[in-house]
């Protein structure tokens, strides 16, 4: 057998026996994981510290640098993450629906359940290994990693820690893998290996979804991609709008949920911008203006003319997009066509104007008067999350465990025969 049948061979073993699992077992076996993680920590640094030095050598920037770094305090952040999921409820067994059929004499539920073996794709931060090991771990599923070669001696040194917890708590240690062949061929034979892989979950950039939802035979989740966008309404108070402006995109510039593109009504033009872009300017960030609102901000420091290209782009930076409308429905129309589907906000005093915008706008979150900075796992009572979908077909938004989990019917009798 080849490289990677081997791999998934053995997970797909492991997720049988995983199915059967007591979650005392599983609470049990991530507890051991982060507990083990703090004892290793020296080893898990050593190892980080190898990928550290090969990326200085390579010159890689201090950005990335500082996301691929291990220092105690993301150990710390690693070993709690896991404490944490394993105090969550599982959502594996649980009742989603029940009917008694008297007439044929057979009960039907439908439960959730494990989706066997799920592959995860992703780049530079060694963290993302053990926060996709507990949270597929505690709805029983194993999980194949396959990182970034820029974080290859950390994963690898993270991954081994918690396949020692397996062991230790008597689980099979391949409910967890890691690819060592991190060659672009092996990634693309990886997205093609269903017959051992239920569901692959790409987290990254948008070069590495694109590329799993172009390249992959297997089902994808694609998530994270993130150009949000804030609509300030005609009757929008400009102070919120300003407030709310400056959160969404400030608070973070490199996380998908961040406010890429603002969106302003001409009616709130001349009371909201220059509100707005006073606050963004306390962080610097330049302005990049559709003709309209670059006529009354022109001049300004950081102030630029837009390109067509700027309103679908996901910057990750201190810079937003600003188009200027005339009507509710041409903003939707316009977030519509170019957003990624992930979080978008109005900001109005009109409540069937945000009602028409919530139903209106395709997105996996929409928000009335607030930041889109709150599309997240833990802030919506789901606890921790594995991505942010932004497509439809099964999950759509933070996926917390039950999006780990597909269903299935047990139907039960005494010896029924259909009539």
């Amino acid at each position: 057998m080849e490289y990677l049948e081997i791999i998934g061979e053995k997970a797909k073993r492991a997720s049988e026996n995983l199915a059967v699992l007591k979650e005392e077992t599983v609470n049990a076996a991530l507890e051991r994981a982060a507990a083990l993680i703090r004892k290793e920590s020296a080893y898990i640094k050593a190892e980080n510290a190898k990928d550290l030095k090969n990326a200085q050598e390579k010159g890689l920037s201090a950005a990335f640098i500082d996301r691929l770094a291990v220092t105690d305090k993301v150990i710390e952040s690693v070993a709690v993450g896991i404490e944490q999921v394993a105090k969550l409820t599982s959502p594996v067994g649980r009742l989603l629906y029940s009917y008694e059929n008297a007439e044929q004499g057979i009960d039907v539920k439908k439960i959730a359940v494990p989706f066997g073996v799920i592959g995860i794709i992703f780049e530079s931060r060694p963290n993302v290994a053990a926060d996709a090991f507990a949270l597929c771990f505690k709805t029983r599923n194993a999980v194949i990693l396959r990182g970034g070669s820029d974080a290859l001696n950390s994963n690898a040194a993270i991954v081994s820690v918690i396949k020692t917890a397996l062991k230790e708590t008597g689980v099979d240690e391949n409910a967890v893998a890691l690819l060592t062949d991190v060659s672009h061929e092996t990634a693309a034979k990886f997205m093609k290996l269903n017959k051992y892989l239920d569901l692959l979950i790409p987290r990254g950039g948008a070069g590495l979804i694109k590329t799993a939802l172009k390249e992959a035979t297997v089902p994808v989740i694609e998530t994270g991609l993130g150009n949000c966008h804030v609509y300030v309404d005609e009757s929008a108070d400009a102070e919120m709008a300003a407030n709310v402006i400056f959160n969404a995109k400030t608070q973070r510039y490199s996380v998908c949920n961040a406010c890429e593109s603002l969106v302003i009504h001409s009616g709130a033009l001349k009371s909201a911008l220059p509100l707005i872009a006073d606050r963004l300017a306390e962080k610097q960030v330049e302005i990049r203006c559709d003709e309209r609102s670059y006529d009354l901000l022109k001049g300004r420091h950081g102030v630029s003319r837009a390109g067509e290209e700027d309103f679908y782009t996901e910057y990750g930076a201190p810079i937003i997009s600003v188009k200027t409308v005339d009507s509710l429905s041409a903003a939707i129309e316009h977030i519509n066509r170019c957003s990624t589907h992930h979080s978008e906000a109005i900001i109005t005093k009109d409540c069937k104007a945000a009602e028409t915008f919530l139903n209106g706008v395709d997105s996996a979150c929409v928000y009335y008067n607030a930041s889109t900075r709150f599309s997240d796992g833990f802030v919506f009572g789901l606890g921790a999350e594995i991505g942010i979908s932004t497509q439809k077909l099964h999950a759509r938004g933070p996926m917390g465990l039950e999006a780990l989990c597909t269903t299935k019917y047990v139907v039960k009798g005494d010896g029924a025969v259909r009539k």
